[in-house]
């Protein structure tokens, strides 16, 4: 009978009319502090997870999970270790490739490029560049007929479009490894890449077997492109892989290129977590004030009680119920809040940038050019139940010293 009874009396207090107005005034900017605080996380913790869904469907998933690189191209003896590669469990996929720079030339625009020569047909086991690439140019592209697939950022900035030829001057090396001067080659563009990103500026891909006549590497390779079932597991899945082979080759995985920007959003993701937090345990101070408030103002109450029977811990829980129901309040408030905003984000942002006329972020520096959102009840739970605590925490304090009122001092005084 006694958690009904304090729950039913805490719940009478705060719902009182006749309250002290400044007490009354505290305990709505307690809740109000709460609802915004775990709102805010709520959409930060969105926000983020969306930066870490584009960044494995947009990036991880048209980039190589991992490579394993010539020690001295080219890779001729390259069949076997295919083979090997792929009948790892591990191992989703694998494709040969061909990388090299290249300096593009176009009336007076010039613009260096990461080119890399790929099979068609192998590529799209291990990679989702394909469906990136406008007006389904991928399809016909094929080795032979001098065509490359230029960045959207590329082709910008030489200005040029689809069917436009240009000029790309290739590094050129004799028997004896010295430079000489570089060859040059006129290309077709195909298609377009337009993925987003710095990738789209500095990125061309031509078939593998013309990338090999145009280094002279016969059949051979510069290395071989995998694709593994774990992504964020990459790293040791590669070394794995490696241990395997018959010949030395270079180890390397997404993280070593990219890594940064999974890094990068989960210390985000925590520094906004725990900033947040502190903000929640402000706004919890505010119910320590409201209960500490609420003590003095209700001292007539609790010394009646008191001589009608009632014990310390009965006292103790009507407050902490008292303070406890604010903090419930405000987490269901933010969170409902909160839920609604992460789940509109995307177009909430969209239509601020139309409004104020500015992108918040930009293609050319970001991975994405809009704010992406995914919205996980499991955060939402996560948050709700750090705001709860943090407030049943905040009432410790004011619930002890109703509980030590004196009932004889408090109706004496009055």
């Amino acid at each position: 009978m006694m958690r009904p009874l304090s729950l039913f009396i805490g719940s009478r207090f705060s719902r009182a009319r006749k309250r002290n107005r400044m007490v009354s005034f505290i305990s709505i900017s307690s809740i109000l502090g709460i609802a915004v605080g775990v709102a805010v996380i709520i959409i930060g913790l969105s926000a983020m997870n969306g930066f870490e869904r584009e960044l494995q469907n947009r990036v991880l998933a048209v980039i190589p999970h991992g490579e394993l690189e010539a020690v001295r191209p080219p890779f001729t003896e390259w069949k076997p270790v295919l083979e090997t590669v792929e009948q790892n469990q591990r191992v989703k996929a694998a494709a040969p490739y061909v990388q090299f720079t290249a300096l593009l030339e176009k009336g007076t625009q010039l613009k260096a490029v990461e080119v890399r020569g790929v099979d068609p047909l192998l590529e799209t086991r291990v990679s989702a560049l394909p469906n990136y690439v406008k007006d389904n140019a991928w399809q016909n592209l094929k080795a032979g007929q001098k065509q490359i697939i230029l960045g959207q950022g590329v082709a910008d900035l030489l200005g040029i479009g689809v069917g436009d030829w240009i000029s790309a001057m290739l590094p050129n090396r004799d028997g004896g490894q010295q430079l000489k001067a570089p060859k040059r080659i006129r290309l077709q563009v195909a298609g377009v890449l337009a993925l987003g990103g710095q990738i789209d500026h500095n990125f061309a891909l031509v078939p593998l077997k013309d990338a090999q006549d145009y280094l002279t590497m016969g059949e051979g390779i510069s290395g071989i492109a995998i694709n593994v079932d774990q992504v964020l597991d990459a790293t040791a899945i590669v070394k794995e892989v490696g241990m395997t082979l018959p010949v030395y080759v270079y180890l390397k995985s997404w993280t070593q290129k990219y890594g940064y920007l999974y890094r990068d959003i989960q210390l985000v993701r925590t520094i906004m977590y725990l900033v947040m937090v502190l903000v929640i345990g402000v706004a919890c101070f505010n119910i320590i004030s409201t209960l500490m408030m609420a003590v003095k103002d209700r001292a007539a109450d609790i010394a009646i009680l008191r001589t009608m029977g009632a014990g310390d811990r009965l006292v103790r829980m009507i407050f902490v119920w008292h303070g406890l129901l604010a903090g419930l309040l405000g987490s269901l408030l933010g969170a409902a809040l909160g839920a609604s905003v992460a789940l509109n984000l995307t177009s909430i942002a969209q239509f601020v940038e139309r409004l104020i006329g500015h992108k918040f972020l930009s293609g050319d520096i970001y991975f994405v050019n809009f704010l992406p959102t995914q919205l996980e009840w499991q955060d939402v739970v996560l948050v709700m139940a750090t705001a709860t605590l943090l407030s049943l925490l905040a009432t410790w304090y004011p619930a002890r010293r109703a509980s030590a009122l004196q009932p004889a001092q408090v109706l004496s005084a009055k």
